[in-house]
């Protein structure tokens, strides 16, 4: 996954994280990927409910699908 200073992450709209409280960032498509796969393990550490890991895993793979990231430049 690509590094992610404080200052940039801070600098984040509420739109670009998938889970509760500024968690699973989900800005670029390395983030993404990596929110999907991050929400599976949490979920299966007993850190999150099945409903926060599906809808983490959603808003993941929505933005994964959305046009802009297709094409590698976001909007």
């Amino acid at each position: 996954m690509a590094r992610m200073s404080t200052r940039k992450r801070n600098r984040l709209t509420k739109r670009d994280f998938a889970g509760p409280g500024r968690s699973f960032p989900i800005n670029d498509r390395s983030h993404a990927r990596a929110a999907i796969s991050g929400a599976s393990r949490s979920l299966h550490a007993g850190n999150i409910s099945a409903a926060t890991a599906r809808r983490v895993q959603s808003k993941a793979r929505a933005k994964l699908h959305s046009r802009s990231y297709r094409k590698g430049t976001r909007k």
